[in-house]
C-alpha cells in the first residue's frame, strides 16, 4: 500500500489569512507554485489556487484589496497515514485538487491529484517490467 507520507511535499508555501489575491497571486509567481495554504495564527484555514484568484478577478473584485480568504470552502484535508486512494476519493468528492496534510492539528505536507497520478504511472510501470522479468515466451522450435 502507498500512503499520503510517500508521496507528499514536505515543503508547504503558506500564507497569512489576512493577505490578498494580489499577495497570493505574486508569491505564487515567485515561488513558480499553484496553490498556496492559508494560516491563521498556527491554524490551517484554507487554501487558494491559481484558479481561484483567476476567478476572483474575472468576478470583478479588486485582487489588491480582496482577502485570501473571501469565497472559501470548508478545508478538506488528509493525514499522512492516510492511503493514496482514500485521499484520491476525498479529492474528488470534495472537488478539488490539492489537499494539506495535517498532522496532530499542525500541517506537515501538502498532496495534489499531481502526486497521485505520478504515484499511480510510476507503480504501472513497475508492474508492467515486473511482469516482464518474470514472463518468458516459450521456445518453439520446428
Amino acid at each position: 500500500m502507498i500512503y499520503v507520507k510517500d508521496i507528499m511535499s514536505r515543503n508547504v508555501k503558506t500564507i497569512g489569512a489576512e493577505a490578498t489575491i494580489m499577495d497570493a497571486a505574486k508569491a505564487m509567481s515567485k515561488w513558480k507554485i499553484g496553490s498556496l495554504v492559508i494560516v491563521e495564527g498556527s491554524s490551517t484555514v484554507g487554501i487558494i489556487t491559481e484558479g481561484d484568484v483567476s476567478r476572483t478577478v474575472a468576478k470583478g473584485y479588486d485582487p489588491a484589496t480582496t482577502a485570501v480568504t473571501v469565497g472559501r470552502k470548508p478545508l478538506v484535508s488528509v493525514t499522512p497515514d492516510e492511503r493514496v486512494e482514500v485521499a484520491a476519493k476525498m479529492m474528488a468528492d470534495a472537488e478539488v485538487k490539492k489537499l494539506p496534510v495535517m498532522e496532530d492539528g499542525k500541517l506537515v505536507g501538502i498532496v495534489t491529484q499531481t502526486d497521485i497520478v505520478n504515484t499511480s504511472f510510476a507503480l504501472v510501470t513497475s508492474l508492467k517490467e515486473m511482469v516482464r522479468a518474470r514472463y518468458r515466451p516459450p521456445d518453439f522450435e520446428m
